[in-house]
């Protein structure tokens, strides 16, 4: 299903009630679409008693639209949500799928009828989804919520997702005016994405719904409908409600991005996080770091991570006081196939309207401030301040090495070189980057070693650029750039022919630039990057290891794009969580690929 991307998917009726522009149906009930929503889908799904004494509960819903019935959700689960333990917060996960999204202005105006629902509809308009293709993870802070928005069709969107739902919300429009929503192979999918036990309830008890239901092999019954509708169908999945041991202690082994976003998606579902790291000064040390993604003018899913991953970490790091250097990274043309790549990549459903944007010369130049031949612009890409992320995310590090590893009944314990216990955890993840062969030999990690530049303050105004090389500000007021890039190669001396190799770099991409920092000193830093053959990061279970060991690293020089996004799909596996990504993602960084 696909829509004229310049139209609302929306209008508005003289009565003030949304309507689909593409169906003809209404977004919500005329008489009161609040008490449609508590009446067909909260009560028809059985809540609050069904999440009562649950740890974890997966909400998932057929048809965004406004927003309504999540904000509903939210504001239940925050007045009636399972009370607080000394183990950490119950967690409620929802999934949603939207075709054909609006705007956030368009759901405030028609969430705006019920202000009862106070702040459960403000933080949805507050973190409101990109209208891009793909998934959209989105926090809702305050009320130990995580929603992921699936904007696709609803099969595609059905079959790349991992989790299995608790309850489900059927609010597709009606059978008759959008019947590929309730056809039987997807009623078929969303019985494959329900837990045992699970309940789905729908304002519809249209006879193909029914006969869908039943083959998918729930057991439904009508309940009395809400408002002109008579009925409505209330479902039951076979089987028992689970409730699995999970985690609740994760030891992180390294101390850089990876590990510090490790720690932050650990850390907000409730898991006590030790982070090891004996030489911080080797992590993700540089004074500034470049988020920006990997071009992919092909599409696929290797350009839907880099795409996902980018707005996830743009979001992540907004967030952050003080972490954000700036906004928006020019990506310099430095050949002729450049402009065509751009455009490509510009016109991919990946990105949200403005989001990437071609210039040509003159504009590019005019962006620059100095001469260029064109350039990406990426309003996303960020430049942020490594330490000040590290600070707020990783917590307080335990600067002992981690030697061995060992499997044991309750968990893993972890030895120092000496031979001394250092700790007992429930799982343990490898994020030491260029060290993963140390605690996991078999890593199929390849060593490059890279050298950056960078001066002190200046009275240099730097716009962000990326054009083989790269050129930032930092936080006291210089440039960073650089860098090189040696592969197999593992010391880390600073070199003066690396400052003089970053320094052509550039003179090559940005001559102006490079000739008013000529005279200036430099200092340095060497590191060496984690890559794989492949050039995808490696992200979920150690592959052969005994349960509850995972990995993640090969990020190479993206870290910062890619750590944050990973991070939260690693913890969602250890958690038997919905992950955030899609199952073709999840695939394309499987470290047993």
């Amino acid at each position: 299903m696909t829509s004229d991307s310049s139209q609302s998917p929306l209008v508005w009726r003289e009565d003030g009630l949304p309507q689909s522009r593409l169906y003809g149906d209404v977004y919500f009930s005329s008489a009161d679409g609040l008490a449609e929503t508590r009446a067909v889908f909260l009560d028809g799904c059985g809540l609050p008693g069904a999440w009562a004494a649950r740890d974890r509960f997966v909400v998932g819903e057929l048809g965004f639209g406004t927003g309504l019935n999540i904000a509903a959700l939210l504001d239940l689960w925050r007045r009636e949500k399972p009370a607080r333990d000394a183990k950490g917060g119950a967690r409620l996960n929802i999934f949603s799928i939207e075709a054909h999204p609006i705007t956030r202005d368009e759901a405030a105006r028609a969430l705006a009828v019920w202000p009862q629902l106070g702040e459960a509809a403000q933080v949805l308009l507050d973190h409101w989804p990109s209208p891009a293709r793909g998934f959209h993870r989105v926090d809702l802070p305050g009320f130990d919520a995580t929603l992921d928005l699936a904007v696709m069709d609803v099969s595609e969107a059905l079959a790349a997702w991992s989790g299995q739902a608790d309850a489900w919300f059927l609010d597709g429009f009606s059978p008759a005016l959008n019947p590929a929503m309730w056809s039987e192979e997807i009623l078929a999918a969303v019985a494959a994405r329900t837990a045992p036990g699970g309940r789905a309830a729908t304002f519809t008890v249209a006879g193909a719904v029914r006969r869908g239901l039943a083959a998918a092999g729930f057991a439904w019954e009508k309940r009395p409908g809400f408002g002109r509708k008579r009925e409505r169908l209330e479902a039951t999945f076979p089987g028992d409600v689970a409730t699995p041991a999970r985690p609740k202690s994760l030891a992180i082994v390294g101390g850089g991005i990876a590990a510090a976003a490790l720690a932050r998606a650990a850390r907000a579902e409730g898991l006590a996080v030790t982070v090891f790291d004996a030489d911080q000064a080797k992590a993700s040390g540089n004074p500034a770091a470049l988020v920006t993604p990997a071009l992919d003018a092909g599409g696929g899913p290797r350009a839907a991570l880099p795409a996902q991953a980018l707005a996830r970490a743009a979001a992540l790091y907004d967030a952050l006081p003080g972490a954000v250097l700036a906004r928006g990274v020019l990506r310099l043309a430095t050949g002729p196939r450049d402009p065509d790549r751009f455009a490509a990549v510009a016109e991919q459903d990946l990105f949200a309207a403005g989001e990437m944007t071609v210039l040509a010369a003159e504009d590019a130049s005019m962006a620059l401030g100095e001469p260029a031949a064109g350039a990406l612009r990426m309003d996303l890409a960020r430049v942020v301040d490594p330490a000040a992320v590290l600070a707020a995310w990783r917590g307080d590090v335990v600067a002992t090495e981690a030697a061995r590893l060992e499997k044991v009944e309750d968990g893993w314990r972890l030895f120092g070189a000496d031979g001394a216990l250092l700790a007992t955890a429930d799982a343990v993840v490898l994020a030491a980057g260029a060290d993963l062969a140390r605690l996991w030999p078999e890593a199929p990690i390849r060593p490059v070693r890279g050298q950056t530049s960078w001066t002190g303050p200046t009275d240099l105004s730097v716009t962000p650029a990326a054009f083989g090389g790269y050129a930032v500000p930092t936080p006291d007021g210089g440039v960073l750039f650089g860098a090189t890039h040696d592969r197999g190669e593992t010391a880390s001396d600073l070199r003066d022919a690396d400052h003089a190799r970053n320094q052509a770099a550039l003179a090559k991409g940005r001559p102006e630039l490079a000739a008013r920092l000529a005279d200036m000193p430099l200092h340095g830093r060497t590191a060496v990057r984690a890559t794989t053959a492949d050039h995808l990061p490696l992200a979920g279970a150690v592959p052969g290891a005994p349960a509850g060991l995972y990995v993640l690293g090969g990020l190479g020089g993206r870290g910062f794009v890619t750590a944050p996004l990973l991070a939260e799909h690693v913890v969602a596996l250890m958690l038997e969580a919905p992950s955030p990504l899609p199952r073709d993602l999840v695939a394309l960084v499987a470290p047993n690929r």
